[in-house]
């Protein structure tokens, strides 16, 4: 067996893969472990523009428990292919904290580019049947969202940490709130106007990572995670206008109770709704398609 991992550290959430990798084909033969924990790294970045304390040892404390598993599955932490994303690019402490990682589990990690955030996004979120020319990828996380498609991608500051902490600071949040942040998610997509035309007209959109996939929980009023259930769903625009107006007069407590939202996303959850919502209105896509892979699938089988 030849094993391969990768941890894909976000603002929000700390995913690890581990894999039994076919050498000849280049590709995944089975996932052995995957694993997401919410971590909230990016706490007060946006602002601060450092790694918070708190947000630092909760971290920590996954990539400890991490790197027990993958010792457990014979897998070697420095050889995992470990990257961190938006957080740490805009951290000044970054490098510090990534010393003490290194020194405490193992793990060596990558400050990626948006670019590069992007593009390994894109290879890793495609599922069976899906095809790179007509497929594009959004990643919503906490600090950034990337659009990708085979012509190229684009990296926007512009996520559901970082909205929900310039934006959305009442519980429940305002009216005057939502609508401010409705209008800056709507003027950070202007950006993606010019990746939508060059994307083409007959691509169908996917979307990854923890909004889109909680999203999908919440729709399917899932109990408990099931990624194949998930792999199956397609939203309207329509469907998620009908959630962010449901999202938005709920406390964060009453969001945490509905089916498939976790208390530790309650919070940043209307946010990244609002920008997945806003994403289709604005760029012309009548439905996405949810993706449980992503940038951890796109690390592991780079090369």
């Amino acid at each position: 067996m030849s094993l391969r991992s990768s941890i894909d550290l976000g603002t929000t959430t700390c995913l690890m893969l581990v894999a039994d990798w076919d050498d000849s084909a280049r590709a995944i033969r089975r996932v052995l472990d995957d694993q997401a924990e919410i971590v909230r790294l990016g706490q007060g970045v946006d602002t601060a523009r450092r790694l918070h304390p708190e947000a630092m040892d909760r971290a920590l404390c996954c990539l400890r428990g991490y790197s027990k598993r993958l010792r457990e599955l014979g897998g070697d932490p420095s050889a995992t292919r470990a990257v961190a994303t938006s957080q740490a690019r805009d951290a000044a402490n970054g490098a510090e904290f990534f010393s003490r990682v290194e020194k405490e589990t193992g793990f060596r990690f990558a400050v990626i580019s948006g670019e590069e955030e992007a593009n390994a996004s894109f290879r890793g979120a495609l599922l069976p049947g899906m095809t790179p020319e007509r497929s594009a990828v959004v990643d919503i996380g906490g600090g950034s969202t990337e659009f990708v498609s085979l012509r190229g991608g684009l990296s926007i500051d512009m996520g559901s940490v970082r909205f929900t902490e310039r934006y959305l600071r009442r519980d429940p949040v305002t009216d005057a709130e939502f609508w401010a942040c409705r209008d800056a998610v709507d003027t950070a997509l202007e950006l993606a106007k010019g990746w939508r035309e060059g994307a083409g007209a007959h691509t169908e959109l996917v979307a990854v990572a923890g909004t889109a996939t909680t999203l999908a929980a919440m729709f399917l009023g899932q109990k408990s995670f099931n990624a194949a259930e998930l792999d199956q769903v397609t939203l309207t625009r329509g469907d998620l206008h009908r959630m962010v107006e449901e999202l938005k007069w709920r406390t964060v407590e009453e969001r945490a109770a509905q089916p498939g939202v976790a208390r530790a996303r309650a919070d940043v959850l209307l946010a990244g709704a609002l920008v997945l919502w806003r994403s289709l209105e604005n760029l012309g896509y009548p439905s996405v398609r949810i993706s449980t892979r992503g940038l951890r699938y796109g690390i592991l089988m780079g090369a």
